[in-house]
């Protein structure tokens, strides 16, 4: 009889684990949000620039300097602050004779010097557009619109993202028939304020109104959240 009951009882102790693991329920929920905020953007950033060939490299370098010194005394002339332009890429790169074989020599030099344009009000960046190209510019690069106040936009997004996972994880713990308690963890998926980038365009042969499209910013902010949850009393 002790023998028999020890058997009973070592069967039952294994079979203990197995059976506390079918009737565990989960202890959360995790559930992702998402919220979307549509914005004209307010701000834009113009690169524009000027490019020189010469048959020296002094010759490149000197014609492309006076040629940038013009669009700066033009946009500095126009009241644009200081502040809001800077010098973004300047080479001086030799060019070569093509269709040779062997080592080609050197036929001439490319100057560029490009200058990014910070402009504050979006209805002047046609104007900008035009005076650049009347200084002189003649490489205008991307236009990259942009919204100043994204990081406010985006916070009342956080909220309506929370807001949607709560809905999400309530649907999902009444399906389950459990109770939604306290958020446990809260983690954004990357964000940040978004902008609207054009394609390059080039100077040459450009009309005087330069027409530019704005469009509209869309920012957006997704979250996850964990939620803890308990059986129905």
């Amino acid at each position: 009889m002790k023998h028999s009951f020890a058997v009973v009882l070592a069967a039952a102790t294994l079979l203990a684990p197995s059976v506390l693991a079918q009737t565990t329920l989960p202890t959360a929920i995790t559930v992702s949000g998402e919220a979307t905020v549509s914005v004209a953007p307010d701000q834009a950033q113009i690169e524009g620039g000027v490019t020189s060939d010469a048959k020296t490299a002094r010759e490149a370098s000197d014609a492309n300097n006076a040629a940038m010194g013009k669009v700066l005394l033009a946009l500095k002339g126009a009241g644009i602050d200081e502040k809001d332009y800077q010098t973004s890429r300047l080479s001086l790169q030799p060019q070569y004779a093509p269709n040779r074989s062997g080592p080609s020599p050197v036929v001439g030099y490319h100057a560029s010097n490009r200058v990014t344009v910070r402009i504050r009000d979006v209805t002047k960046v046609a104007n900008t557009i035009d005076l650049l190209v009347g200084a002189g510019a003649n490489d205008i690069g991307g236009i990259n619109f942009m919204v100043s106040q994204a990081s406010k936009l985006l916070d009342d997004a956080r909220e309506k993202a929370i807001a949607d996972a709560r809905r999400k994880a309530e649907i999902y713990a009444k399906a389950a028939g459990v109770t939604l308690g306290e958020p446990l963890s809260i983690s954004e998926e990357g964000s940040g304020a978004p902008m609207f980038r054009s394609g390059k365009m080039v100077a040459g042969g450009m009309a005087a109104a330069a027409p530019v499209a704005q469009g509209e910013e869309t920012l957006s902010v997704t979250v996850s959240v964990s939620w803890a949850i308990r059986a129905k009393e």
